[in-house]
């Protein structure tokens, strides 16, 4: 029986199987980054994930919460799309860039506009390499021209970091840098904590004088909420309207726990990785990595034609290269029949049975009822509607390629 008209019995069935293929996954890329279960690092929540009941598993060399008790990942999920959910994204790496060239240097160390961005604005943008390769995503915050607060995933801590005190280093020794050297701040140990969903603007509402609605996406501003000033972004990674509010250390369990009252649930990284995937969002490590460009991403946006046509960034000559040739495979999203699709699939040509793509996230969709999935596509098979194959579990599913995000956005824009 196809997932696109199931019985409440069969969709019980997947999305179990949802939340144990999840757990496996990130079982995985948690044991991939090499640490052992003793050398785990832990967030400044972990005591209070035990307290809460949560089941904790390896990701990105960090022991964090995959659950909470017997609240299901599909039933946590749900919470967030019709409520509000707190989740603990700590190991996430919070770090400062500032002095007097700070905007010059953000330029030349990534591709987006930043010098024309309003104070206290932010954009998702990239960190490239010499080849245009993505090396991460990250979000940028302008809040000065001298000053900028930049957040990137805890998987690429042992690259980023490395390559931004590297490039740091050659900038700061060339001719640009002599007009005002640049020094880098490593927010370690503080907390970060993401509340998203319908009610998360009325619940934080009620904690703070600062009128939210002066807050829209993209914006941040500092925050008093319940005697602490914290920086508060409106944003996140679910497609919901939300906010991303970082902490100091000595504040994050406190605040922790002035979030987490009802209606907001504790919500673990099965049901964050569930809604990032129905809002279309790329998880580094799958859908991205070095040999993947922004334009074959469709990231393309986050450079603007000026910025394409002058360069000036690194990586600039690799994406006018792919700009120029266009790019031999784009990211795309299906919905496919029968059982759903894991990383790895195989996409093929449906008349021919060419090779054309591989999946690279899926699962069963909560919010849909149907199976959705992300990956690459040979270029010219990239169209909206287009018909494929996909190889699950050695059987040939119909697949067709659909827009995303697969679940429509909610942030608040005013």
């Amino acid at each position: 029986m196809s997932i696109f008209g199931p019985s409440r019995a069969l969709r019980a069935v997947n999305f179990s199987r949802t939340s144990r293929c999840i757990h496996g996954m990130m079982l995985r890329r948690g044991l991939a980054t090499g640490a052992g279960k003793s050398e785990l690092k832990r967030t400044p929540l972990y005591d209070f994930h035990h307290e809460n009941g949560a089941k904790m598993v390896p990701f990105a060399g960090y022991s964090m919460p995959l659950v909470y008790g017997d609240v299901g990942q599909v039933a946590s999920h749900n919470h967030v799309r019709s409520s509000a959910g707190l989740f603990d994204v700590s190991h996430m790496v919070q770090s400062n860039f500032r002095g007097r060239t700070a905007s010059e240097f953000m330029e030349w160390l990534s591709p987006s506009a930043l010098k024309s961005l309003d104070p206290y604005h932010s954009t998702l943008s990239v960190l490239l390499n010499e080849n245009g390769g993505i090396i991460d995503d990250t979000i940028i915050t302008k809040h000065s021209n001298e000053a900028y607060y930049v957040v990137t995933n805890a998987g690429r801590r042992d690259r980023d970091l490395p390559w931004f005190q590297a490039k740091l280093e050659e900038w700061n020794l060339s001719e640009r840098g002599k007009e005002g050297p640049v020094e880098l701040e490593i927010l370690e140990g503080w907390g970060l904590l993401a509340l998203q969903g319908p009610e998360a603007a009325s619940y934080l509402q009620t904690l703070t004088s600062f009128d939210l609605k002066r807050l829209t996406f993209g914006t941040s501003a500092f925050v008093p909420i319940e005697g602490f000033n914290l920086h508060v972004a409106r944003g996140g990674y679910t497609g919901e309207d939300g906010f991303e509010i970082s902490i100091p250390p000595s504040q994050t369990v406190d605040v922790a726990k002035l979030l987490s009252k009802s209606p907001v649930q504790l919500t673990g990284l099965g049901a964050r990785d569930s809604l990032r995937l129905e809002a279309g969002m790329c998880l580094y490590g799958q859908d991205l990595n070095e040999d993947i460009s922004p334009i074959e991403a469709g990231l393309a946006w986050v450079i603007p034609k000026e910025r394409r046509e002058a360069g000036g960034f690194i990586g600039a000559e690799g994406v006018k290269k792919v700009l120029k040739e266009g790019p031999s495979k784009r990211r795309v999203g299906l919905t496919i029949d029968g059982a759903p699709a894991r990383q790895g699939a195989k996409i093929f040509a449906p008349s021919s049975g060419e090779l054309i793509g591989t999946v690279t996230s899926g699962i069963p969709s909560p919010t849909l009822g149907k199976n959705i999935a992300m990956g690459y596509i040979k270029s010219g098979w990239h169209k909206k509607g287009t018909e494929v194959e996909v190889d699950v579990r050695s059987k040939l599913r119909k697949a067709v390629l659909t827009s995303m995000p697969f679940v429509p956005s909610k942030y608040w824009r005013g």
